[in-house]
């Protein structure tokens, strides 16, 4: 691992990919974080906040499928790009409304369902596009990189955006957002990669669809962390990304910590990708999953003190945790599934492990009313912990090892 740490960044077309991605990420995760504090300052309620977080995912959700097929069908970079103009508009039109103080919950609503249907593209296509920019036999160390750009922007823009919540308003860093949509579409112009093969007449998005499948329903590991994750990730964001901001801003954790929660759990993540550049993740779903449960901690702490200190203590060390099972999941997917199909079988991975979100965003607001916020928490925390150890029952998840054969230069589409 050593020789080949840095090998990707090397590569001509994995800088741009990697510069893309950086301005991408950065407005994105900061543009998140400000649209959930200029929901809640329309409406104070955590209902409200679930209804705008549910209809940007709903679409997502309902859309996957479709954009796994289009990715493999028509080029990557082109799917990217086209998904980043569509989500640019939409992030420029929620700034404009939130700016002039003419936001409504239903405006909000709507286009960030319109901004949902550009993610569907733009998921399963960013998924493919890593391992045909891997040098040969560096696809550790790409998705490392690319694990430790994502983690660091996780450190850096929801500070940021926490800073320009409070001083100047949500609204700028939305419009921000909006200009880092199209810069990266911009970035992925240099980029040039072999056409996807010609297709037959008959082969329909229903046929791709069918394909993609078939090779999830008989790959065993592959369904069975899907199905867990369809769980997993209502309950986190149920729990911690709609109840937790909303319990932060009425406790002494306020705003600004819950800025620094996030960016703790981010440090988490940025450390870990650093150790996986140079250590080689042998069972990479076994540890995986017992990353999954230590993410768990964060939100027993935040379901029971309300202690900064221990809350970024919980938040770093379950963001190492997180990653873990990050990187371990790509490192599956790309060595094991044919190039070919690989975005198609990452919108099955993405529509099985999306598709509860909208429940947990839409539920938790109303149970934390019933039952208390910090109570719903406490105990979403300790279900995730539950089911992430119940999937190492499953004798596939625990024995999958590395491929012995790299599949990182295949030229796919």
């Amino acid at each position: 691992m050593k020789g080949t740490a840095l090998a990707p960044l090397r590569d001509r077309r994995f800088r741009w990919y990697f510069a893309s991605r950086a301005v991408d990420l950065i407005g994105d995760i900061m543009g998140g974080v400000a649209l959930v504090f200029a929901v809640l300052e329309v409406s104070s309620s955590a209902s409200a906040l679930g209804i705008v977080l549910a209809a940007h995912s709903i679409p997502m959700v309902a859309f996957l499928l479709v954009g796994g097929v289009l990715a493999d069908r028509f080029g990557r970079t082109l799917i990217i790009q086209l998904s980043n103009l569509t989500a640019s508009v939409t992030a420029l039109a929620i700034a404009a409304l939130v700016l002039t103080d003419n936001a409504e919950i239903w405006q909000l609503a709507a286009l960030s369902a319109v901004n949902g249907v550009a993610a569907a593209a733009n998921q399963p296509a960013l998924a493919g596009l890593l391992p045909q920019l891997a040098p040969e036999g560096a696809l550790q160390s790409a998705n490392a990189l690319n694990g430790l750009l994502r983690n660091s922007a996780l450190v850096i823009a929801p500070a940021l955006a926490g800073g320009l919540v409070v001083g100047v308003g949500a609204g700028w860093a939305i419009a921000i957002n909006g200009a880092t949509y199209l810069l990266s579409a911009l970035l992925l112009l240099p980029i040039k990669l072999p056409a996807p093969p010609p297709r037959d007449d008959g082969d329909s998005i229903l046929k791709d669809l069918r394909t993609g499948w078939g090779f999830f329903r008989r790959t065993t590991w592959l369904w069975v962390i899907v199905l867990a994750f369809g769980v997993l990730n209502a309950l986190a964001s149920g729990g911690f990304n709609t109840l937790g901001p909303a319990h932060a801003k009425d406790t002494e954790i306020g705003v600004h910590g819950w800025a620094l929660i996030l960016s703790a759990g981010a440090a988490g993540l940025v450390v870990t990708s650093i150790v996986f550049l140079r250590v080689p993740l042998r069972r990479p779903l076994l540890l995986g999953m017992l990353g999954c449960a230590v993410y768990a901690g964060q939100m027993i702490a935040l379901g029971t003190t309300t202690e900064l200190w221990v809350l970024l203590v919980a938040a770093f060390v379950g963001g190492a945790g997180i990653e873990v099972f990050g990187l371990g999941w790509e490192l599956a997917m790309q060595e094991h599934v044919p190039p070919d199909m690989l975005s198609r079988v990452y919108s099955y991975d993405m529509l099985g492990s999306y598709i509860a979100i909208p429940v947990g965003q839409l539920a938790f607001g109303p149970l934390g009313e019933a039952f208390g916020v910090q109570h719903m928490i406490l105990a979403a925390g300790l279900a995730y912990a539950a089911i992430s150890l119940l999937t190492l029952g499953s004798r596939s998840v625990r024995s999958l090892t590395r491929a012995t054969v790299s599949t990182t230069s295949a030229p796919v589409s």
